[in-house]
């Protein structure tokens, strides 16, 4: 791109985006023409929100494990038409994704207009059960926007069984693509009702082998388009890492998620929150109260996070949920982990723990 700039942008760039495109359809289970791609999970919300018709009144669903950065997304969008966002209080811990299919449906009405859900919650860590819930919500005539920022390389995917009207999905975390490469799908019905933040040159090029949808989405200004090119062959390497491709990989993975879960749950004797089937390839963990430190935020940077790091050089979220003092660890599992680090961390947590009651 930079040696030949008219080159790579003007013949080259179609060419290369539509084999990554290729690519990662097949690998999520949707049709070419339903992808467009996006910086990151969050503009694939921003994106669908923005061209959103909304009415005084009206009514956009989440729950409280939406994540923060979207949830200001729907708070500014309801704000600007007159319309409201109503939070579907999830458990946690909980017992059964019945709960969680439950808490949404008691919160729509007749002036639901969209519901915006978690694929995989980034707090809580929890898988929730989407096709029931794209499904129930639709039979009560309400379209959703699932947020999958996580689900890309952590679950199997089939976005056009799904049926849900919008999902938008992150290449950076567990496809090991760079950051910068995130994709939004549009169900075929609703692709025209959505164009980009940026409108540029696709709002008039002549169309040829292409939709307006994709067009638009594909030039919304001079940036390096690099990680969009790259998330295709990130979906064929990592799939060759093993000799089972992605099943395996996604397999091991939850595998390693769960050991890691149970290793720490059972050092600090505490029961695991949620089922087996509601964990992917992390894990979330409730732990004791924090101190009272003044924290107000969410993403505040817990004092035991600062310790693990510090004392124990292990990085890993400690997130203050569902509000100050209340908090939870939650563990990730990559391939390069191995079940020594789960084991360590427990013991890093049992003694930190230990140490920061002993000081109350």
């Amino acid at each position: 791109m930079e040696r030949q700039p008219v080159q790579f942008l003007s013949r080259d760039l179609d060419g290369l985006l539509d084999e990554s495109r290729s690519t990662l359809a097949a690998f999520l289970g949707a049709q070419p023409e339903g992808l467009v791609f996006v910086t990151n999970a969050t503009t694939g919300v921003n994106t669908v929100l923005r061209w959103l018709q909304l009415h005084p009144g009206d009514e956009l669903l989440t729950t409280d494990d939406a994540y923060n950065a979207c949830r200001n997304a729907l708070t500014v969008t309801a704000q600007a038409a007159g319309a409201r966002v109503v939070i579907a209080n999830t458990p946690f811990p909980l017992h059964s994704g019945d709960q969680v299919v439950e808490a949404i449906l008691s919160k729509v009405t007749p002036r639901t207009r969209l519901a915006l859900i978690d694929h995989v919650t980034s707090p809580t860590a929890l898988v929730f059960p989407l096709e029931r819930i794209v499904r129930e919500l639709a039979a009560r005539g309400v379209e959703t926007l699932v947020d999958g920022a996580h689900a890309p390389g952590m679950l199997p995917l089939d976005l056009d069984r799904l049926g849900a009207a919008y999902y938008t999905g992150n290449g950076h975390k567990w496809l090991c693509a760079p950051k910068g490469s995130a994709f939004l799908y549009g169900r075929e019905d609703l692709r025209a009702s959505v164009r980009p933040l940026v409108i540029s040159h696709g709002a008039n090029r002549p169309l040829k082998d292409r939709s307006r949808f994709q067009e638009e989405f594909a030039w919304t200004g001079t940036g390096d388009p690099t990680p969009f090119i790259c998330l295709g062959e990130a979906v064929r390497y990592m799939g060759s890492l093993l000799p089972g491709g992605w099943p395996e990989l996604m397999a091991r993975n939850r595998e390693k998620a769960m050991a890691g879960r149970r290793a720490v749950c059972e050092r600090l004797g505490i029961e695991e929150p949620a089922p087996a089937e509601m964990i992917g390839s992390i894990a979330s963990i409730p732990l004791p109260p924090a101190a009272s430190d003044g924290r107000t935020f969410l993403y505040e940077t817990d004092p035991l996070q600062a310790e693990l790091r510090e004392r124990w050089h292990i990085e890993i979220p400690v997130v203050a949920w569902p509000s100050p003092p209340a908090r939870v660890l939650r563990l990730s599992a990559q391939l390069y982990n191995a079940a020594a680090e789960y084991e360590r961390l427990a013991e890093a947590l049992a003694q930190s723990l230990g140490a920061s009651r002993g000081r109350k």
